[in-house]
C-alpha cells in the first residue's frame, strides 16, 4: 500500500501573517477615488530608503565599498474610514507610519487585466510633519 498523498499528512501548525510595517516620507497623495463599487479609496506612495548591499566596484568618484542608499516607492491603500480619514490629512513630505499587509490587486485596463501590488493600511499616523 502507498503512503497518503503529501497533502493528507499531519503537518506541524506553522502560524503564517501577512505584516508589513513602513516608516517613511508620503512622496505622493493622498489621491481619493471612489471606486465602481462605490467603495472610497484614499492611495498614498511612501518612499523607504534601504540601504544597498556594500559593493566592490564603485561608480566613479566615489569610494570603493561605500554603502549606497536605494529607496522603495510602496503604494499605500486606505480602505476603512479610519484610515481614509488619517490619510487625508497628510501631506507630501511628511513621514508616516503605515501598519497593514500585502495585497495584489487585479484591475481591467484598455489592454486587459492588470494587477498591482499595494499595503493595504490597517492603521495609519503621522510620525513627523513635513519641513517647510
Amino acid at each position: 500500500m502507498s503512503p497518503p498523498p503529501r497533502s493528507a499528512r499531519a503537518a506541524p501548525e506553522i502560524e503564517t501573517r501577512n505584516t508589513v510595517h513602513l516608516v517613511g516620507r508620503v512622496s505622493w497623495g493622498p489621491e481619493s477615488r471612489v471606486m465602481p463599487s462605490g467603495d472610497e479609496v484614499v492611495q498614498l506612495r511612501v518612499v523607504v530608503p534601504r540601504p544597498r548591499a556594500r559593493s566592490r566596484s564603485a561608480p566613479t568618484g566615489e569610494p570603493p565599498g561605500k554603502a549606497k542608499t536605494q529607496v522603495d516607492a510602496i503604494e499605500v491603500a486606505c480602505w476603512s474610514a479610519r484610515t481614509r480619514a488619517a490619510a487625508k490629512r497628510l501631506t507630501v513630505d511628511d513621514m508616516v507610519e503605515v501598519e497593514g499587509g500585502l495585497h495584489r490587486r487585479f484591475f481591467a485596463t484598455g489592454a486587459g487585466r492588470a494587477s498591482r501590488y499595494e499595503v493595504e493600511a490597517r492603521a495609519l499616523r503621522r510620525a513627523r510633519a513635513a519641513r517647510p
